[in-house]
């Protein structure tokens, strides 16, 4: 079993952000999972839906602020091992193309 996740974690905050959201995505690395990182968020990708859990309170707590906002999105197929790769992947088949376009 593969458990998908969209995880954003952000300080409320006026300046930039990117301080805080990097000590969230280091915090991944403690756990046994995958992920990337992208403008919109991190998609992480664990065995268990356990695992995903603990490392995304690890990276809502890595946060400090007085105020963090935490968005997440769990996909739990629970018969399937397919990857978030592989979801791309079958997208971008269907269009016959990478799944980008730069502006």
């Amino acid at each position: 079993m593969t458990v998908i996740a969209l995880l954003s974690v952000a300080p409320v905050t006026e300046g930039s952000m990117s301080g805080e959201v990097a000590k969230a995505v280091a915090a991944l690395d403690d756990f046994d999972v995958g992920y990337e990182t992208n403008p919109m968020g991190t998609v992480i990708e664990a065995d268990d839906v356990d695992t995903l859990l603990e490392a995304v309170a690890a990276a809502h707590n890595a946060v400090d602020a007085d105020r963090v906002s935490t968005f997440l999105k769990i996909d739990d197929k629970r018969t399937s091992t397919e990857s978030a790769r592989e979801k791309v992947e079958a997208v971008e088949r269907e269009l016959g193309r990478e799944a980008r376009k730069e502006r």
